[in-house]
């Protein structure tokens, strides 16, 4: 099972098409506070149409409650100042997929306590700023899915 983090999401439709994502690919959401949104928002069950039930979704705090309860599994900060291309990881069973906001993306603070190797990227053209970010969930969640021979897809 892949681990996707939202770190402070901010846009509700957004987690929505994520909460979306996880269901369909038996992913795990963690979500870490403070959210632009409520959790009860419209747009995002309008997004997640109403896929919340089918989708494990934890909920922390702050960074320092996510990593306390997390520490023990590989997390891969996904940034535009990544040092690796998401397709060149070998990915295993429970990593933990972490993406910043999406108005400032992962902030240093977080990416300083990441292995460098573990810092990844979207290759894009120059001079962009960056995807959405469900669209990028998507993309590195199934790239890591395929990886693990779509365990437990039909």
């Amino acid at each position: 099972m892949i681990n996707i983090v939202l770190f402070e999401p901010e846009i509700p439709p957004n987690t929505g098409n994520i909460i979306r994502l996880a269901a369909n690919t038996g992913s795990q959401l963690h979500l870490i506070k403070p959210f632009g949104f409520d959790l009860e928002d419209k747009k995002l069950r309008r997004a997640g149409l109403d896929y919340r039930e089918y989708a494990g979704v934890c909920v922390y705090e702050n960074w320092l409650e996510f990593s306390k309860t997390n520490g023990n599994y590989r997390f891969f900060g996904i940034t535009t100042k990544g040092n690796c291309c998401y397709s060149d990881v070998q990915y295993r069973d429970e990593d933990f997929l972490i993406f910043g906001p999406e108005t400032r993306g992962l902030p240093e603070s977080v990416r300083n306590e990441l292995d460098r190797m573990h810092l990844l990227r979207i290759p894009m053209l120059p001079d962009n700023r960056s995807l959405n970010l469900s669209n990028a969930v998507a993309l590195i969640v199934y790239e890591a899915w395929r990886q693990l021979g779509f365990a437990q897809g039909s």
